[in-house]
């Protein structure tokens, strides 16, 4: 059956019995949009179960109406999800005991084995290179790449892969936590280090940060130091809000701040704990779902171009699954 076809014969007010994002009846070739499972959570330091986030999402996906009153045609496009890598869960089940061995090792101030913690930053190395080669390959078959993960280290390779398509690019971080942390818990690629990782191996020209209110004494001088970085602290905008200003008075800041090619990498505790209550690290404060698509709206109408994005930190659990994949519907109809 050609596309054409499938796309006359499929009915948006039924349900679908396609086993694809959405219940869309296209195959990866036929979609416009290439979504990355990454199940992966080697290095997380707080809750787990984000290994098992972008599966639960694929599942909550299928019950989501795609009917878009801005983008009815959106749909159309296609946006698939590429067969989640059964390597790269089987290597985060074996990294994942050692990784947890040296935490505890470190909570406890005792020896900790140099071995373990090479095996564990290969195994790093291997996750990135995958999801940058695969994020390249449908690249340069013209498709629009984004990813889901797994915890925050999961884009790295992604951004990569992006950043060298396109220059000025800047990075824009939607998370409660700074991730500025130089190889937190010794790991080189913790989840708590992505936007260092970020500013050292790519070449994006700025980083703006929206809802960073969990970080350390070292994250923030580093925000000061660096002039590619603008930061967003919560705690100002939250003040903010409660003396009067608007939301978009806000966004309009926000988007002010970014370059014309902008990549967002959204970690889903950056929102309100109640959205997302089972993400590994949740932080009371941060905003609504409603609040973070008019945002990236206004991106859109500034007329800057999202190249990309990544949804990651998804707990596993049915809420958060549903959240996330609500999400991803959204902010792919404004690519």
């Amino acid at each position: 059956m050609t596309r054409e076809e499938k796309i006359r014969l499929f009915d948006v007010n039924q349900l679908s019995i396609h086993n694809q994002l959405f219940g869309l009846p296209f195959t990866i070739e036929e979609s416009e949009i290439v979504v990355i499972p990454v199940p992966w959570e080697v290095t997380v330091s707080y809750g787990s179960g984000t290994i098992d986030g972008p599966a639960m999402a694929f599942e909550a996906s299928k019950q989501v109406d795609i009917f878009h009153p801005k983008y009815p045609e959106h749909w159309k496009r296609g946006i698939a999800f590429v067969d989640e890598p059964n390597h790269i869960r089987t290597l985060s089940d074996k990294l994942r005991p050692l990784a947890e061995k040296r935490i505890n090792a470190l909570e406890n101030q005792a020896d900790t084995s140099i071995e373990e913690l090479a095996a564990i930053e290969k195994g790093c190395v291997l996750m990135i290179d995958w999801v940058e080669k695969t994020a390249k390959k449908y690249i340069d078959k013209g498709k629009k790449v984004l990813l889901l993960g797994g915890d925050h280290s999961t884009p790295l390779g992604l951004i990569k892969a992006i950043s060298e398509q396109n220059d000025d690019l800047g990075v824009l971080q939607i998370d409660a936590h700074a991730d500025l942390r130089v190889a937190y818990e010794g790991f080189t690629y913790s989840h708590a280090s992505i936007m260092h990782n970020v500013l050292k191996e790519t070449s994006i020209t700025k980083l703006v940060q929206l809802g960073i209110r969990d970080y350390c004494q070292s994250e923030y001088k580093y925000i000061k130091d660096d002039n590619r970085i603008v930061t967003f602290f919560d705690r100002d905008i939250q003040s903010r809000l409660m003396a009067g200003e608007t939301w978009k008075a806000i966004v309009d800041e926000v988007v002010a701040a970014l370059p014309k090619n902008v990549y967002i990498s959204f970690d889903v505790d950056g929102m309100q704990p109640v959205f997302c209550p089972n993400t590994g690290t949740p932080v009371y404060g941060g905003y609504t779902p409603q609040q973070i698509i008019f945002l990236v709206e206004q991106i859109k109408a500034s007329g800057r171009i999202i190249k990309s994005f990544d949804i990651n930190e998804i707990g596993p659990d049915e809420l958060d699954a549903n959240v996330a994949s609500r999400l991803l519907w959204e902010l792919s109809a404004l690519l």
